[in-house]
């Protein structure tokens, strides 16, 4: 998955930074092994299910800064879904193609999903996230983020 997104990253001339570190889970984790970058600056990717009150069920990935949570009720109310759980670890790794739970980064096109960006995120100047892998962290600029995923901007926390 790295090398996807790097061809991604390339693909759109995109410039970024590069940090392997020891394998975290969780976006605080994260933040004591990337220097210069604080934890709001991380951007959470996390993948959703949801029973949509048409009754299909759909996942989206919701990306929220790395200090906040979404909240429930208004992701709910602004994708019309009756239910929203986060997708299992199984879910997970076969949406994603062996991605694990705390690896998956904010790019939900690169899994055929949509991508629901939290507009404090989309303020920010450069956001911070792991690359596929839970060794590895990419920091870039927002400006080229939205560039390259183009997500919807809503709020989500």
């Amino acid at each position: 998955m790295v090398h996807k997104l790097k061809d991604l990253l390339a693909a759109h001339h995109i410039k970024y930074e590069w940090f392997e570190h020891t394998p975290v889970r969780t976006s605080e984790e994260a933040a004591k092994l990337r220097p210069g970058y604080t934890l709001k600056q991380g951007a959470k990717a996390l993948l959703v299910k949801l029973v949509l009150r048409t009754g299909r069920d759909a996942f989206v990935l919701l990306v929220v800064p790395g200090d906040t949570r979404f909240d429930t009720k208004k992701v709910k109310k602004l994708l019309d879904a009756k239910e929203l759980r986060f997708a299992t670890e199984a879910e997970v790794s076969l949406i994603t193609g062996g991605v694990e739970v705390g690896g998956v980064p904010p790019f939900g096109s690169l899994f055929s999903l949509h991508t629901y960006l939290d507009r404090a995120v989309a303020h920010a100047d450069r956001i911070v996230f792991n690359a596929g892998d839970k060794r590895v962290s990419i920091a870039m600029s927002v400006a080229d983020y939205l560039v390259a995923e183009k997500p919807s901007i809503t709020e989500l926390v």
